[in-house]
C-alpha cells in the first residue's frame, strides 16, 4: 500500500487558509464517505479521511466563502 502525505501547503486554499475550516471540511467529507457516497476520484484510498484529504488537494471540495 502506497504511504503518501498530502502537505497541508496544498490544503489551506481551499479552507481559505484556515486550519480550523479545513479539519471541519475533511471530516464532513469523510463522514459522507462513510456513509457510502461515491468518492470524486477515480482510485479511492482505503481511507476515507485519505479519500477526503485527495479530494480536497484536487480542488473538488472547498469552503464556500461568507458573502
Amino acid at each position: 500500500m502506497d504511504k503518501t502525505n498530502v502537505p497541508i501547503e496544498n490544503l489551506l486554499d481551499a479552507s481559505n487558509y484556515s486550519i480550523y475550516s479545513l479539519v471541519i471540511l475533511a471530516a464532513k467529507r469523510a463522514i459522507q464517505l462513510a456513509d457510502g457516497e461515491k468518492p470524486m476520484l477515480e482510485k479511492a484510498d482505503d481511507k476515507v479521511l485519505d479519500s477526503a484529504l485527495r479530494e480536497i488537494e484536487d480542488g473538488k471540495i472547498v469552503v464556500r466563502k461568507k458573502k
